[in-house]
């Protein structure tokens, strides 16, 4: 497990420095969706205004992500981790103001340096755990998953419990986010060198990089779709705002088994096929039935929900550590797959809203989260291929077998 360039910690410190990174990767996303209808009905904002308020902080995870290459050549891995964890801080911290303003630009802020931790994530498990790289994806998406159902469960609690409206409901979460800060500080003090400029592989002439890229943006996509509009559905077919942040974080509670198996047992497979096939086929069904099925299919339609979008994204994840052969082509995967990746993944709340307010209702949004899965299906069946980038593209009898 030992990394390239010399690293003063234990592997596995490491490992819990990154499981707490892991976890404020999501809250800032997730504590949003609970509090739209207060904050529409607190400042007037349009059921439009809500959809780019979900959209936004997808877009500026796409900005961060570009960022990666550029962090690791200057920086280097550890020092890129910390920096991102202060822009994450500061833009939490920021929508405590409670202003329109404020809140729109805390989103950004905290969505583009999240946007930079995750692309170096997958290149520190690179470096430091290449012979247990299944197992630490998981481990990480899972606290992933966890900090996100933290975000949607405790964030209404929270306002009530401090009783300032929603923005010191928002900006309480820039505390773990701090912690985390602080953990992961001793880490970047000698951390790993930059890398040098020529490492870096070129990717947009790579087919595989480009269905790596396609299935990372749109099964992103579902994820946002249920951080930012999960709970609004919810409310409008009768649950309080309290129950359906409790809801929103139960499926969201659920998705870090799935994200944490799943990334596991298929990084141990030679193929990864049948598992993008088997999630991408199971999120939509789920999906329809939590927001259209009788109330007794609500709590298990909802679990089967959070497995297959936590699996979905931890098969994301280790398609970046499995197509590339190195530290160096996985920093580089992993930035073009989130860069690229979350600007598609922006378009599926931004739509989800729209098809939204054009109809009154939730069917024509409901079949668009369906047509992402299976666009995701699509990508990730040439994703899942055993291959490397930088290998010759099979031949069609070859990728069949």
């Amino acid at each position: 497990m030992s990394a390239p360039t010399a690293h003063r910690h234990h592997p596995w410190l490491i490992g819990t420095g990154v499981m707490l990174v892991a976890f404020n990767l999501r809250p800032p996303l997730s504590s949003v969706g609970p509090l739209l209808t207060a904050i529409g009905t607190e400042t007037g904002m349009s059921a439009a205004g809500a959809a780019v308020l979900t959209t936004l902080p997808v877009l500026c995870l796409g900005l961060g992500s570009a960022f990666g290459p550029l962090a690791i050549r200057r920086l280097g891995i550890d020092r890129g981790v910390l920096a991102g964890m202060l822009v994450i801080a500061a833009g939490l911290g920021l929508r405590g103001v409670s202003t329109l303003p404020s809140l729109f630009a805390g989103a950004g802020l905290a969505a583009a340096g999240i946007g930079l931790v995750g692309v170096l994530l997958p290149a520190l498990v690179k470096r430091d755990f290449p012979h247990a790289s299944g197992v630490l994806t998981g481990l990480y998406t899972m606290m992933l998953c966890l900090g996100a159902a933290a975000g949607a469960g405790l964030t209404v609690p929270l306002g009530d419990a401090i009783g300032r409206g929603w923005g010191p409901a928002l900006a309480a979460w820039a505390v773990p986010a701090g912690i985390a800060l602080l953990a992961w500080a001793p880490f970047a003090q000698g951390g790993s060198a930059p890398a040098p400029v020529k490492d870096r592989p070129r990717l947009f002439a790579e087919p595989l990089a480009w269905q790596v890229t396609g299935f990372m943006g749109l099964q992103s996509s579902l994820a946002y779709i249920q951080f930012g509009w999960l709970p609004a559905v919810l409310q409008s077919g009768g649950l309080s705002a309290l129950d359906a942040g409790y809801f929103a974080a139960l499926t969201m509670v659920a998705q870090a088994p799935g994200a944490l198996i799943v990334a596991t047992l298929a990084a141990r497979s030679r193929d990864q096929r049948g598992w993008v096939a088997g999630v991408m086929l199971a999120s939509p069904v789920a999906f329809l039935a939590t927001v259209f099925g009788p109330p007794a299919l609500l709590l298990p339609a909802g679990i089967v929900l959070g497995l297959s979008v936590g699996a979905s994204f931890g098969l994301g994840l280790t398609l970046i550590v499995l197509r590339a052969a190195d530290t160096a082509a996985a920093g580089a995967l992993s930035a073009m797959a989130q860069a690229v990746g979350y600007l598609i993944a922006s378009l599926g709340p931004l739509g989800f809203g729209l098809a939204h307010e054009a109809t009154g209702d939730w069917i024509v949004a409901s079949l668009l989260y369906a047509g992402l899965s299976l666009a995701a299906l699509a990508f990730g069946l040439g994703a899942g291929r055993e291959r490397q980038i930088g290998q010759p593209t099979p031949r069609a009898d070859d990728a069949a077998t």
